[in-house]
């Protein structure tokens, strides 16, 4: 007999707040929860790190949003409760979660460190009908974990996740396909998943303001606006198709990334050229110690208004090089960049392989076999001494916008700034 699809998606409500809760009030019963007054999850208010990564319900009512500096939602809320991110403790509750989840069914695709897919179609059997099976998830995650999530019930993803930005916390929502257009077509463009800032403008400068309008339109005048293949995308999300199954993601160390918010500004081609270095050096640093190469490199930034680019790049031959890394990045920098100031900038190593199965470059010269030899050396050193023992010239000034080595190390399936990514949609 064939099964229906059924998919389930769990977001987490305020996620990085809330394990922050959770912790404090298991290492002491008598703590003040966070959840119940006006607070934020950031960094040091006094640093353009001090970013709003989380923030409780309370907070929200101030007009606290994610993404903001914490010097601006301080000027909105003054009493507003500031604690510093602890990303330890967020892997250890988001591991706790996926652990449970497990027990539902075996197809899980981790979308993010606080949400998931669950392919429900061949277990729900197992558990009742779906709004049951959703609400006893729900109401367990609470009763065991301490924190409370929304979920999303949909014969697909797109729809699963379209459900449990419904109404929060801590409810259950369904879209079937019959519910589309009730639930969905009415609600402003803006809230369809993938359509971002740019993408609504351009659409409410033809006169689509809402998802159903989206969905009305003859996809082919889209076309030239937002070119073929991206307002096919959204135009079948619109209509509630998304035929992407609900997979396991790659393993962690199948892509490697790193990205640093800046102290200050960024509108210079140099000084943006040295952040992409301490990027690159980090990044480089990791696939060599894991043995791996890259066969894509992809620069991520980030603008004072948070409007999110990005720009990727296929490689000549896979690389392990940080000298490569940082040519490539510097090119695609060049390319898409328009001065706008940035605040964030990230640089990520994708379609990665063993590097014992490569195949050698027939065009790799004597010098990029000495610099990766280099390379490896100074790895090496920095592992025995540790990593300041040797910095490259660049960095040396006094006045230097980042380190010699970013050390905001993160894997890209573990996209640990998710929440703050998610509000600022690209």
């Amino acid at each position: 007999m064939e099964q229906s699809p059924l998919v389930f998606h769990i977001d987490v409500n305020s996620a990085f707040l809330s394990w922050e809760s959770v912790c404090r009030l298991t290492e002491d019963p008598e703590a003040l929860d966070l959840r119940t007054i006006p607070s934020a999850v950031g960094g040091d208010a006094a640093s353009r790190h001090g970013i709003v990564l989380a923030k409780s319900t309370p907070a929200k009512k101030y007009g606290v949003t994610t993404g903001e500096p914490l010097v601006q939602a301080l000027r909105k809320c003054p009493s507003l409760c500031v604690v510093p991110s602890r990303f330890d403790v967020y892997i250890h509750y988001s591991t706790l979660l996926m652990n449970l989840l497990s027990d539902y069914t075996p197809d899980i695709e981790k979308f993010s460190i606080d949400e998931a897919f669950l392919d429900m179609s061949s277990t729900i059997h197992l558990f009742g009908d779906p709004w049951t099976t959703a609400n006893q998830i729900r109401e367990r995650i609470c009763r065991e974990l301490g924190f409370t999530v929304n979920i999303g019930i949909a014969p697909n993803k797109l729809l699963a996740k379209m459900a449990s930005d419904f109404r929060k916390p801590d409810m259950c929502h369904t879209l079937f396909l019959d519910e589309i257009p009730e639930k969905m077509w009415p609600l402003p463009i803006r809230e369809l998943f993938f359509v971002g800032r740019s993408a609504q403008n351009k659409l409410e400068g033809i006169g689509i303001h809402t998802i159903g309008q989206l969905a009305a339109i003859n996809v082919e005048l889209l076309k030239p606006i937002l070119g073929e293949k991206y307002a096919i995308q959204i135009h079948d999300y619109a209509c509630g198709i998304d035929p992407s199954p609900v997979a396991e993601r790659e393993p962690i160390n199948k892509g490697y990334g790193n990205s640093t918010t800046l102290s200050r500004d960024v509108d210079d081609l140099d000084t943006a050229f040295t952040v992409l270095l301490s990027l690159c050096e980090t990044v480089g640093a990791r696939l060599r110690a894991d043995h791996v190469i890259c066969d894509c490199v992809c620069v991520e930034i980030k603008d004072w208004d948070f409007h999110v680019q990005s720009h990727q790049t296929t490689l000549n031959s896979p690389t392990d090089s940080t000298t490569v890394l940082y040519e490539n990045a510097c090119r695609l920098l060049k390319e898409f960049w328009d001065r706008t100031p940035l605040r964030l900038i990230g640089v990520r190593a994708t379609k990665i392989s063993d590097d014992e199965f490569s195949q050698i470059s027939l065009f790799e010269s004597e010098q990029s076999k000495k610099m990766k030899e280099m390379e490896k050396a100074v790895d090496q050193i920095r592992s025995k001494f540790g990593t300041d023992i040797i910095k490259r010239a660049s960095f040396l000034k006094k006045d230097s916008i980042v380190d010699h080595a970013a050390s905001k190390q993160k894997h890209l399936s573990h996209s640990a700034l998710k929440e703050d990514d998610k509000n600022t949609k690209n």
